[in-house]
């Protein structure tokens, strides 16, 4: 009997790349640091900018962990993950990427070292949660014990924005702003950071920023009869459009006279003017349409002596239905007073060749808008990113469980309390958790190295502060700098932001550690 061959069997489609093994996990931990690189020196008051030039030749300059990262274009999955890690910590508290994406290269980084002494992954990720949780125990602890009033809150917030372009206008002058911003907006316990919105435009200097009570769009007026500016408005949200209606199903009209023509044109002129006689006899002031605006009803109205806007995005018609107190209305049927909002002034103002809309008072003051200037677009955009994070770390302050001293303090807190929890650790799981306390430790060590510190004398002198005062940072001074209490210097920073670091670092680092086999379709 003749013996049958045994035929290869294909599992995975043709051409397809695996990577198995410790090779996986190299090549894995080597893109995770490679990306965690590309940004450590951006850390601190003293770090450096990133210039990124994407295919298109468009430029981009921040030291802006999240956007450095996003900007990059990263391929390789392992990479991807510490992008997704910034990302998270952003949109989670605001700030804290570049410090989030760094510890993350670091926990892999000694990740490597335990691999190579033959610890298993699994005995790792066990050591880096525990270590994980040890952090958020040292960082509950760190917690200052103050009330969270405006002059900490500025500190809070100029500590978010130092290192960052801010034109020339100090950080100082724009934490102010911020609480400002967040105190106008404050209701109860919580704040709702959508009530607080940033517009830039370029044309003047960083110094011209300032705080509107109110909602600010970037919106031309429908027809330039209207007027520019109405006091003691009443506001109408449309999600309609002004124009002729339009059947739904295909049809055609035979006209065969002038006089049918004639009657065809009155009846649509009939119903565009009963769009501006109804809002009229309604006593709107102001309208904005997140549709179309047909011209001959942006005509009628503006004859109404109505100020009206069309094709506002639907963001700014959600602001605008919150600010005014206005219902975004898609029909003009059975409309009603309470149907529309109220603002004390509604106005236009030309900047260069646009026109940007005012809307101030009233409810609307319950929104504001924080007006950000500069003279170039790269100064505005890394202005925004600043203001951006300077916003949310204050709300995160306030919202998520208080202030902790900044300037590498609470991570050599973080470090400290880890490795005396260590000694109790048996098995090798505690090699595990020493090395966390190790990734730590890179924390404070690039913020001394980007501010002009030898990295090894720093730490040593910030444990030896530590130890006998409880509080220690690296502190800026000019080209370099020195061990001191952070907290006398106003350099505070939202728990939350060092709480999401860990949380974010730990999980991407296990995660990767924990890969042995990489699978990639051509």
């Amino acid at each position: 009997m003749a013996s049958r061959m045994q035929q290869p069997l294909f599992i995975l489609s043709e051409g397809s790349q695996r990577t198995r093994g410790q090779a996986a996990q190299d090549s894995n931990i080597r893109a995770g640091k490679a990306v965690a690189n590309a940004v450590r020196t951006t850390l601190g008051p003293r770090g450096m900018d990133k210039m990124l030039v994407d295919s298109s030749g468009t430029v981009v300059i921040t030291n802006d962990g999240a956007t450095i990262l996003e900007e990059m274009d990263i391929e390789h999955p392992a990479a991807q993950m510490i992008v997704e890690v910034a990302q998270t910590q952003e949109e989670e508290v605001g700030d804290g990427t570049t410090t989030a994406a760094v510890l993350t290269g670091e926990l892999l980084a000694q990740a490597e070292d335990l691999l190579d002494a033959d610890l298993h992954p699994t005995v790792i990720v066990e050591g880096y949660h525990e270590g994980a949780r040890l952090a958020q125990e040292a960082i509950d602890a760190m917690v200052l014990d103050i009330d969270l009033d405006d002059e900490i809150l500025v500190q809070v917030a100029e500590s978010s924005m130092t290192g960052k372009g801010t034109g020339d206008v100090t950080a100082d002058a724009l934490a102010k702003l911020v609480v400002d911003a967040v105190r106008h907006v404050a209701d109860g316990e919580k704040i709702n950071r959508d009530h607080i919105r940033l517009l830039t435009r370029t044309g003047a200097s960083s110094s011209a920023t300032e705080l509107v009570e109110g909602v600010v769009i970037d919106k031309e007026r429908a027809n330039d009869n209207m007027p520019k500016s109405v006091e003691d408005a009443t506001v109408a949200v449309l999600d309609m459009k002004l124009e002729v209606r339009k059947g739904e199903s295909k049809a055609e009209y035979n006209i065969t006279s002038v006089d049918q023509l004639n009657a065809a044109i009155a009846a649509e002129d009939t119903e565009l003017r009963g769009y501006a006689k109804t809002l009229s006899e309604a006593g709107v002031d102001v309208v904005f349409c997140s549709k179309k605006i047909d011209d001959r009803v942006a005509g009628y109205l503006a004859d109404a002596g109505i100020l009206a806007f069309k094709n506002v995005k639907s963001s700014d018609a959600k602001a605008l239905a919150r600010a005014t107190g206005a219902k975004r209305l898609g029909s003009l049927s059975d409309i009603d007073k309470s149907d529309f909002g109220h603002v004390d002034n509604v106005h236009v103002e030309k900047y260069g060749d646009d026109e940007l809309t005012f809307i101030e008072g009233g409810d609307a003051a319950k929104s504001v808008t924080l007006f950000l200037r500069g003279g170039t677009e790269h100064v505005v955009d890394e202005l925004e990113r600043a203001m951006e994070d300077a916003v949310d770390v204050v709300i995160a302050a306030l919202n998520k469980g208080g202030v902790v001293p900044g300037a590498g303090c609470t991570e050599i807190a973080i470090s400290d309390h880890i490795r005396s929890e260590a000694a109790g650790i048996t098995g090798r799981k505690q090699l595990a958790v020493e090395a966390f306390a190790d990734a730590i430790d890179a924390l404070p060590r690039t913020l001394a190295e980007n501010t002009g510190m030898d990295p090894i004398d720093a730490i040593v002198d910030l444990r030896a502060m530590f130890d006998k005062e409880g509080r220690a940072g690296i502190i800026a001074h000019g080209q370099k700098g020195e061990v001191a209490d952070p907290v006398e210097y106003g350099i505070i920073d939202p728990a939350a932001v060092k709480r999401e670091a860990v949380e974010s670092a730990t999980e991407a680092a296990t995660m990767i550690v924990r890969i042995d086999d990489v699978i990639a379709a051509e």
